[in-house]
């Protein structure tokens, strides 16, 4: 990695460190509520509020366990490493091409599976969490930039680094990264503004 790479990847590291730690801790109360509600079925998590924002309703789904276990544990053992690799690149190290192809491919992963949750969430089991909404607005920033990171600075090839899609993608990315979370608050409010709207009255 160039000295110029390693500086402007400075932001990305703050960003990695502010996001893994929200995940950590949302993964972590996560578990908290599920490992009491395990205990005591009648248990009202602290992230019950409404029929709407309700972890209790999701907590007993099948989705809340897709592997065999409470999902908060993927975040509660991943989240600590996105942490680490931030402060990693804070204090001065560079970190080899294989590490950030690494990276990529569990944020990609991440994306891919907050999408699946998003989605069963709103239209399968019909509730929210708030704190798998944490986790889900750390995830999205963090797989726009690690990807941006990593094509700008050829560790997805040298073709996809010099192409227009990369420059576009460097130049909007904030307007592409608002664009998404206004895509996905829509998307909610359009789920549930039968129960939104009795609130408005």
């Amino acid at each position: 990695m160039t000295d110029r790479a390693h500086t402007s990847d400075r932001p990305l590291a703050w960003l990695l460190l502010i996001s893994g730690a929200v995940g950590t801790v949302a993964a972590f109360v996560l578990l908290l509520e599920r490992i009491e509600l395990l205990k005591d079925d009648s248990y009202v998590p602290s992230c019950s509020i409404n029929p709407v924002l309700n972890c209790g309703s999701i907590m007993r789904t099948d989705q809340a366990a897709l592997f065999g276990f409470p999902n908060p544990i993927i975040g509660v053992a991943l989240f600590p490493m996105v942490m680490a690799t931030g402060a990693a690149v804070l204090a001065g190290a560079r970190l080899a091409r294989w590490y950030w192809l690494g990276l990529q491919a569990g944020v990609l992963a991440g994306l891919v599976f907050v999408g699946w949750l998003i989605f069963q969430s709103l239209y399968r089991i019909g509730a929210l969490c708030p704190y798998c909404m944490a986790v889900w607005a750390v995830v999205l920033p963090l797989a726009l930039y690690v990807t941006r990171r990593n094509l700008l600075t050829g560790v997805l090839g040298r073709a996809p680094a010099a192409s227009s899609v990369t420059r576009s993608l460097a130049s909007w990315h904030a307007l592409v990264l608002t664009v998404l979370f206004l895509f996905v608050i829509g998307l909610a409010l359009n789920r549930f503004w039968t129960y939104w709207s009795t609130l408005l009255q």
